[in-house]
This record gives C-alpha cells, sequence and structure tokens, in this order.
C-alpha cells in the first residue's frame, strides 16, 4: 500500500458539515411559512372573527353563494331571509362574508380601474 494516494484521515475529500446540508431546507421552510402560512393563518383569523360578530340585519354571502340578511342567530344556526318571506336556516361556518365588504372591495376596484 506504498503507491496510496490518500492517507487515512487526511485531506482528500471535501467535508460538508451537517449544518451546510441542512441550510437549504430550513430556508426552504421559513420562506413557505412567510409566503403561504402566515397569510393563510391570519385569514383564519378573520373569517373566526367575522363568524364570532354576526348580528341580526347583516348582510352577508354563503360558502354557495346565496345572498340573505341575518334574522336570528343562535349557537351554530343562522337563519337567513334570502327573498321576502323566504327563510333559511345555515350553519354558522357557512358564511362565507359580508356582503357589504364585498361591495366595498368592488367599488375600490373600479375606482383603481378608471384612475388608470
Amino acid at each position: 500500500m506504498m503507491g496510496c494516494p490518500m492517507a487515512p484521515g487526511g485531506d482528500g475529500g471535501v467535508a460538508s458539515s451537517p449544518i451546510a446540508a441542512i441550510l437549504p431546507f430550513v430556508l426552504i421552510f421559513i420562506l413557505f411559512y412567510f409566503l403561504i402560512l402566515r397569510p393563510q393563518q391570519k385569514q383564519q383569523r378573520e373569517k373566526q372573527e367575522l363568524l364570532k360578530n354576526l348580528k341580526r340585519g347583516d348582510s352577508v354571502i354563503t360558502v354557495g353563494g346565496i345572498y340573505g340578511r341575518i334574522l336570528n342567530v343562535a349557537e351554530d344556526i343562522v337563519t337567513l331571509e334570502i327573498a321576502k318571506g323566504v327563510n333559511v336556516r345555515v350553519s354558522r361556518g357557512s358564511i362565507s362574508g359580508l356582503e357589504s365588504v364585498r361591495e366595498e372591495e368592488e367599488k375600490k376596484g373600479k375606482e383603481e380601474k378608471s384612475e388608470k
């Protein structure tokens, strides 16, 4: 074994540290957290707050696309009036948002387009 070019324990190869191997995965996770998870958690908190603050007289839209006005709010059941004399009971979780908020967002979008 005289002609062996690499001695045992020598610097024959490039040794990579475990930190250098894990660093790209850590950076990807951090990027994933700030771009996807954090905004999603914020939206979820806002929706929970909206559902908690529902009250009689609010105009809402359901996840099924039905517009209505709240007549009664029980524990988990909301009674909506979707037409004169037509009442529907839905789960509180099926309310997607307030109708007035959506109308304001549409108005802002139209104003921004007209300014350009």
